[in-house]
């Protein structure tokens, strides 16, 4: 039943003339055939060259961060393996 419903809805959608909207054709003239694949080989090629400038000024900026320097950071003055803060002692009921 679910089946014959989808098929129902399959064939109105083919029938109706929506499909053709989706589904493009290729033109009939030999020369229009030949200039819409150009077209699209000329699209393809420009995103294809803009995928590598952007993926290369994206590796250039990393490389440039790695080896330009750092401002070097004020060192706190403190010892190796000693905490600063407060502390409260907690009795030991509170612990529960």
């Amino acid at each position: 039943m679910v089946s014959n419903f989808f098929n129902t809805l399959y064939l109105r959608y083919r029938s109706s003339g929506a499909s053709a909207v989706f589904s493009p054709r290729k033109p009939r003239h030999p020369l229009l055939r030949l200039l819409v694949g150009l077209v699209g080989l000329a699209l393809l090629a420009v995103l294809l060259v803009f995928g590598v400038v952007i993926g290369l000024a994206m590796l250039g900026a990393g490389l440039a961060m790695r080896l330009l320097p750092r401002r070097p950071r004020a060192a706190p003055a403190r010892r190796r393996g000693a905490l600063d803060g407060e502390f409260r002692v907690v009795d030991r009921p509170l612990l529960r």
